[in-house]
């Protein structure tokens, strides 16, 4: 049924999620993050020094913390100031 490169690409996708896990937590007993040894899968996919609060300055959209512009909505600038030109 499986391929011998479906095998493959599997386990090293196992791979990569164990050595990411390890790597965070890593990261996190360094920082002081208290870690769970049953909540370590959320290492996987998530970075060990966000909190996660979409309140917090350090983890929230630029746009909203200090009212940044898009890129789209610069290259709109520019495009206006170049035509008045």
């Amino acid at each position: 049924m499986s391929k011998e490169e479906d095998k493959i690409k599997h386990s090293k996708r196992l791979h990569r999620d164990d050595a990411a896990i390890k790597h965070n937590m890593k990261i996190a007993k360094s920082h002081g993050v208290p870690v769970k040894q049953y909540e370590s899968h959320r290492y996987a996919k998530v970075n060990a020094v966000t909190c996660g609060d979409p309140n917090c300055v350090m983890c929230m959209n630029p746009r909203k913390a200090w009212g940044e512009k898009t890129i789209q909505e610069k290259r709109m600038e520019q495009n206006k100031l170049f035509n008045e030109v």
